[in-house]
C-alpha cells in the first residue's frame, strides 16, 4: 500500500528480517551512525538515513539532510525479528534521487536482501482516525 502525503512518499512494506538478519542489520547501521562518520541514525522504532554524516558543532546535525526514514517494530512478528512497517522519503531525499526501494535496499544490503526479496508480514491497516483527537469543526 502506498500513498502520497505532503512532501513525503510513504509505503507500508511489511518486510520482515529474521533474528540473524535483524541483529546484523542493526549492528551495521549502528556502526554507520551519523555521529561516527556514517549516514544512519537508528533508534528503537525509527531508522533515519541522512545524505552525509552530522557535521554540526557538538555532534549536531549541521548541514546534513534527512533523505528518508524506516519505521520498524522489534520482536515482530515474533521474538528477535524486525518488521519494516513504514517507509518515508522526504522531498529533499526525492530530489537527491532516493526512493523507497533504494532506502530499504541500502539498509537491507548487509544481509543480502532487497525490499523486493525480503519476506513479508501481513500488517493490519492503520487506524482511520485518532480515537483521542478532538472532532474537527468547520
Amino acid at each position: 500500500m502506498s500513498e502520497h502525503v505532503s512532501d513525503e512518499r510513504i509505503l507500508r512494506p511489511g518486510a520482515v528480517l529474521d533474528a540473524r538478519g535483524a541483529a546484523r542489520v542493526t549492528a551495521e547501521l549502528s556502526r554507520l551512525d551519523v555521529s561516527k562518520g556514517g549516514a544512519w541514525n537508528i533508534g528503537t522504532s525509527l531508522w533515519q538515513r541522512f545524505d552525509q554524516p552530522w557535521n554540526g558543532q557538538h555532534g549536531q546535525r549541521g548541514t546534513s539532510r534527512l533523505v528518508g526514514s524506516i519505521g520498524v517494530m522489534y520482536d515482530s512478528p515474533t521474538r528477535h525479528q524486525i518488521t519494516l512497517y513504514r517507509v518515508t522519503i522526504t522531498l529533499e531525499g526525492t530530489e537527491l534521487g532516493w526512493t523507497v526501494d533504494r532506502l530499504c535496499d541500502d539498509a537491507l544490503s548487509w544481509v543480502g536482501l532487497t525490499l523486493a526479496s525480503c519476506p513479508r508480514a501481513e500488517l493490519a491497516g492503520a487506524p482511520k482516525a485518532d480515537p483521542f483527537a478532538r472532532p474537527r469543526t468547520a
